[in-house]
């Protein structure tokens, strides 16, 4: 499978699931995941990280807790279906999208400055794509 990168940075304060999750949460709400794609296996993803099997464990389950994904037996772990129709502004869930973004550009090696102007760029432009810098471990989904 070709997508996007996950990418976990050992020198980051911020807990390697949190990362993972930080990462793939924004992937399945903006749509870059689709409903149905199968993620990597528990495994799997954290082989190619260098990660205990535990740590990929608890992201997906965080990511499950939320709704994004689903397991199944035999059918592996896959991005849930995500809502219809718009939900209301929640304060607290834009929250979390706020610190989910930040939490994965900081593992991507963004400061604040950067962060801000990606934000600055996709409000005005509708694009936001921060560049990283190459201090991590990658996994292509």
């Amino acid at each position: 499978m070709t997508g996007p990168v996950v990418r976990v940075d050992t020198t980051s304060p911020v807990p390697p699931y949190e990362q993972i999750r930080a990462q793939l949460a924004p992937l399945i709400l903006t749509g870059q995941l689709t409903e149905g794609e199968r993620l990597p296996t528990v495994r799997q993803l954290a082989a190619d990280l260098g990660l205990a099997p535990g740590t990929v464990a608890r992201a997906y389950r965080e990511l499950e807790a939320a709704e994004l994904i689903h397991t199944r037996r035999g059918a592996g772990t896959r991005v849930a279906a995500l809502p219809s129709e718009p939900k209301h502004l929640d304060p607290d869930r834009l929250a979390t999208l706020a610190r989910d973004f930040t939490t994965a550009a900081r593992a991507l090696g963004a400061d604040t400055e950067a962060i801000l102007a990606a934000v600055h760029r996709a409000l005005d432009e509708g694009v936001s794509s921060p560049s990283g810098t190459p201090r991590s471990v990658d996994q292509q989904l």
